[in-house]
C-alpha cells in the first residue's frame, strides 16, 4: 500500500507534466504549429508557464483533486475537475489582464481550458478503466453471468455498484425494462434486451444463471411474476429491498437479498405527511409498550428518524428489549433511548415510569395476540390486554400525555375468541377515556403482519425446514397481511390525524388465502408444494374464524385524506358504566370461566364465542 504523501506527490508530479504539455499544444493549435517568436522567449515563456502550474495546481489542491480515491471516479470526480480547470483559467486569465507586458489570447485560455479538462479527467479515469478492465480479468475463479431487471436509478446503481465490486465475479448481461423508450439502448455499456414479457426467452438465449430485481416500488405481482419465471427457469433471483426498507430513499449492491414473502405480497409506496407526522413527534419523550416486538421495535426504528427528544421502550422480554436497546444505540448514537424491562400489568410500575419520563406520546403494542394459546389462558389475556390497557390510559390521563395511539387488530371485530374479545374492550376503554381526558386517545386496527413473532410465515419456515408437512387448519381459510414496515408508516400517519377517540381502519388489500402464501414460501425455499413438502389441513382451532373483518356493521366509517387510512367514527361510551363493568370483570377472572365469557359478552355485545367440537 503506497502511503498517501506519495500518492499525492506522484499525482501532482503527473499533472505538472500533462498541464506543461496542453500548455505547449494550446498554442501550436492556436497558432496553426507556428508559434511567434514572441512566445518562444525564455523569460516570456517561464512566466506564462509559472503562472499556469501556479494556478493550476493550487486550485487543484484547493478543491480536493489530490485526497480522492480515483478507483471509484464518477460524476462528482468530474464536476471536480470542471470547477477546478475552470477556476484556475479565470485566475490565469485575470493575472494576464492586469499585467500587460505578455499578450496571452482568450482563445488560448479556452483551449487549454478544454485540452486541461480532457488531460486531467484522462489521467484520472483511465485508473478506474483499468481496475475494472485489465485488473479484473486476470482474477479468477467461475463469472456467473447476471441479468439486471430495472434500467432506472435503481438499476444504474445496481450496474455500476457490480462493475466497481469485480470481486463479486458478476458478468452483467443485459438489462430488461418495460418502459418502450429504453429498448435496445444501453445503460453503463449494457443493452436493454427487452421487457417482462421476453424475459424467459432472454434467460435462456443468454445463459442467465442469476436475475437481479432491481425496482424497489414494483408492486407484489410484478415481483411474483419474475420470481415464478426464475423458480421455472432454474436461475437464482436477488433483489432490492422495497421501498417500505429503504426508507432513506437509498439503495446499494449490499443491500440485495434473496426474494422473500413480504416481497411477493408488497404493494403500492405509501405517501407519507413527513410533515405532520414529524409535527406531534420531533423533539417529543415517545413510549412504545411491547417495545421489543415486531411491531414495537419497528417503531422505535422509524420514530427515531423524526428526531424525537427520548425513545422510550418497553417490554417484559428481557432479550427483546437488549435487542433492539443495541441496535438502536448503533444506529442512532445521538438519540435518548431508555431501556425498560417491566410489564405493563405492574401498575406500580407504570406509574413510576410517567412520573419519571413524563411521556408525551404512547404507542401502545404491548399484548398478548396468540388466539390459541389465549383461549387457553383467558385469565391471563384479560389481565394483560384489558388492565395492562387501563394501567397505561390511566397514567396516560393524569399525566396529561398528548397523545396515546393502541394498536389494534382485525380479531376485535365481531370477536369470536378471548384475544379479539380483549382487544375490542381495549378500543372501547380508550373511546370511553378520551371522553373525559386531555389526552388524545385513538386506535388503529389493522390485520395480520408478516414476520411477525409467532405469525404464520416463521411457523411454514420452521415446518419447512424439517422437511414438512406444512400445517394449515382449512384449504379455504384467509387473511389480510401486510408488511412490518408498511403497519408501523400507516399507524404513525394515523396518529398525525387523531383529534381523539377515533379507530383508524388500515386498508389491507385484499384477503390472501393461507394456502397460497404456505405454497409461495415452499416454492422461494426451492421446493415444490406436495412434492417436496407436503401441505397438511388440521381443522379449525378453537375460537378461529375463516374469514376477518375490519368493520363492525353498526361502525360509520369514513375516508380521511389518506387513500390507505379510514376512521370509524366515536360512539358515546359512558366511561363510569364501562368502570362499573369492568370492576365486576376484574374480581370474577379468576373464579368461573363461563361467568368471565358472560360478562365479556355483556361488555361486547358482538362477542360470539365459537368452541370447535372437530379437528
Amino acid at each position: 500500500m503506497i502511503p498517501q504523501w506519495i500518492r499525492t506527490v506522484l499525482l501532482i508530479a503527473v499533472d505538472l507534466l500533462v498541464i506543461s504539455l496542453v500548455l505547449v499544444l494550446g498554442f501550436l493549435i492556436r497558432f496553426d504549429f507556428s508559434i511567434p517568436s514572441t512566445y518562444l522567449d525564455l523569460q516570456v515563456a517561464l512566466k506564462i508557464w509559472l503562472v499556469t502550474i501556479i494556478a493550476k495546481i493550487g486550485v487543484f489542491y484547493y478543491f480536493g483533486l489530490y485526497k480522492r480515491i480515483w478507483r471509484y471516479a464518477s460524476l462528482e470526480e468530474l464536476k471536480a475537475i470542471l470547477m477546478s480547470t475552470t477556476l484556475g483559467s479565470g485566475l490565469i486569465g485575470t493575472f494576464f489582464w492586469l499585467d500587460d507586458t505578455v499578450v496571452y489570447p482568450r482563445s488560448i485560455l479556452l483551449i487549454n481550458w478544454a485540452l486541461t479538462v480532457l488531460g486531467i479527467g484522462a489521467v484520472r479515469f483511465s485508473w478506474r478503466l483499468y481496475r475494472e478492465s485489465f485488473l479484473s480479468s486476470r482474477q479468477k475463479g467461475p463469472v456467473k453471468r447476471v441479468l439486471v431487471v430495472g434500467a432506472g436509478d435503481a438499476g444504474e446503481l445496481v450496474i455500476r455498484g457490480l462493475k466497481k465490486h469485480q470481486e463479486l465475479r458478476y458478468k452483467i448481461i443485459g438489462v430488461v425494462d418495460d418502459d418502450p423508450l429504453k429498448q435496445k439502448m444501453e445503460l453503463h455499456g449494457h443493452r436493454v434486451l427487452g421487457q417482462r414479457e421476453n424475459l424467459k426467452d432472454i434467460i435462456r438465449n443468454y445463459q442467465v444463471e442469476e436475475v437481479i430485481i432491481a425496482i424497489p416500488s414494483a408492486p407484489g405481482q410484478i415481483i411474483r411474476e419474475i420470481n415464478n419465471i426464475c423458480i421455472e427457469e432454474g436461475v437464482e433471483a436477488r433483489i432490492l429491498p422495497g421501498v417500505y426498507e429503504i426508507l432513506s430513499g437509498d439503495v446499494s449492491v449490499s443491500q440485495l437479498r434473496e426474494v422473500r414473502m413480504e416481497d411477493l405480497l408488497r404493494r403500492e409506496p405509501i405517501q407519507l405527511d413527513q410533515e405532520g407526522i414529524s409535527h406531534y413527534l420531533h423533539t417529543k419523550t415517545v413510549l412504545i409498550t411491547g417495545g421489543g416486538g415486531s411491531i414495537g421495535s419497528e417503531l422505535a426504528r422509524q420514530i427515531a428518524g423524526f428526531k424525537p427528544a427520548r425513545v422510550i421502550i418497553l417490554d417484559i422480554s428481557e432479550n427483546n428489549v437488549y435487542r433492539i436497546s443495541m441496535e438502536m444505540q448503533e444506529a442512532f448514537p445521538d438519540l435518548d433511548v431508555v431501556s425498560i424491562v417491566g410489564s405493563i400489568q405492574d401498575k406500580p410500575r407504570i406509574e413510576r415510569i410517567f412520573r419519571e419520563y413524563t411521556p408525551q406520546v404512547i404507542f401502545h403494542a404491548a399484548a398478548y395476540k396468540h388466539v390459541p394459546l389465549m383461549e387457553d389462558n383467558a385469565t391471563e389475556a384479560i389481565k394483560n390486554n384489558v388492565f395492562g390497557t387501563i394501567n397505561l390510559v390511566d397514567a396516560a390521563h393524569e399525566h396529561k400525555a398528548q397523545r396515546f395511539v393502541l394498536i389494534s387488530t382485525d380479531k376485535a371485530v365481531n370477536p369470536t375468541n378471548i384475544m379479539g374479545a380483549t382487544k375490542r374492550i381495549a378500543e372501547i376503554v380508550i373511546q370511553a377515556r378520551n371522553r373525559v381526558s386531555e389526552t388524545e386517545f385513538v386506535a388503529v386496527r389493522f390485520g395480520n403482519v408478516l414476520e411477525s413473532e409467532g405469525s404464520a410465515i416463521p411457523l411454514f419456515k420452521e415446518q419447512i425446514q424439517r422437511g414438512g408437512p406444512v400445517t394449515i387448519t382449512h384449504k379455504d381459510i384467509s387473511r389480510y397481511f401486510m408488511t412490518i414496515p408498511e403497519a408501523v408508516q400507516l399507524v404513525m400517519q394515523a396518529g398525525a390525524m387523531a383529534a381523539g377517540g377515533e379507530i383508524f381502519i388500515l386498508d389491507m388489500g385484499e384477503p390472501i388465502k393461507i394456502l397460497d402464501l404456505a405454497e409461495d414460501l415452499i416454492r422461494l425455499s426451492g421446493y415444490e408444494p406436495d412434492v417436496d413438502i407436503p401441505i397438511k389441513f388440521i381443522g379449525l382451532r378453537q375460537g378461529e374464524k375463516m374469514k376477518e373483518e375490519l368493520i363492525m356493521d353498526e361502525e360509520e366509517v369514513e375516508k380521511t385524506t389518506h387513500e390507505k387510512i379510514f376512521i370509524s367514527k366515536p360512539v358515546y361510551i359512558d366511561y363510569k358504566e364501562l368502570d362499573n363493568e369492568l370492576q365486576e370483570l376484574q374480581e370474577i377472572i379468576f373464579k368461573d370461566s363461563q361467568e368471565m365469557r358472560e360478562k365479556l359478552k355483556k361488555i361486547i355485545p358482538q362477542f360470539q364465542f365459537i368452541r370447535r367440537t372437530v379437528v
